[in-house]
């Protein structure tokens, strides 16, 4: 008989002895450019660049939306190169960050915030049938047809349609 509060079960194995420390899993140099997330990071930075490009090509209707869009564009876009710098220069060997952890939630984030700068732009390209002055005679629209073209193609071009 057990005295009481005693099992017969032994306890459990400790399970960190068997689990690896975090590595880099993903190569240095140009060999990033070749993986998964090398590539990402890379469509990142050329579709990002043609939205600043195209959001900034326009008269800024609405500065509080397409301000944001702006911002997530162009803070993105230089975090992504230096994100890439890291893998391309090396220092991803020299720096004790779980990598892949880093990847995910960098790649994560920038889903996020991107989706949502669509979401704004949309918004801001939907509006384009409204009147500039409410209180004119002039019927002139938020986005005339040219900006009203570009505002889709920046809304078609964010990053967050598929690259993430």
């Amino acid at each position: 008989m057990l005295p009481r509060g005693a099992s017969s079960m032994p306890p459990p194995p400790n399970p960190a002895p068997y689990f690896p420390p975090p590595r880099v899993t993903l190569p240095s140099g140009l060999e990033i450019l070749r993986t998964f997330s090398g590539a990402v990071i890379f469509l990142e930075i050329v579709f990002g660049t043609i939205v600043w490009i195209l959001v900034a090509s326009t008269q800024i209707p609405l500065p509080l939306l397409q301000g944001w869009v702006m911002f997530v564009a162009v803070t993105a876009w230089c975090l992504s190169i230096v994100f890439l710098s890291v893998f391309l220069f090396g220092y991803a060997n020299r720096i004790a960050v779980n990598w892949n952890q880093a990847d995910f939630i960098f790649h994560g984030a920038t889903f996020v915030f991107y989706f949502g700068a669509f979401l704004l732009q949309a918004a801001t390209t939907s509006l384009h049938y409204l009147p500039r002055k409410f209180n004119s005679t002039i019927q002139e629209t938020i986005l005339s047809g040219r900006e009203y073209n570009i505002s889709i193609a920046a809304s078609g071009m964010n990053p967050s349609h598929g690259v993430n």
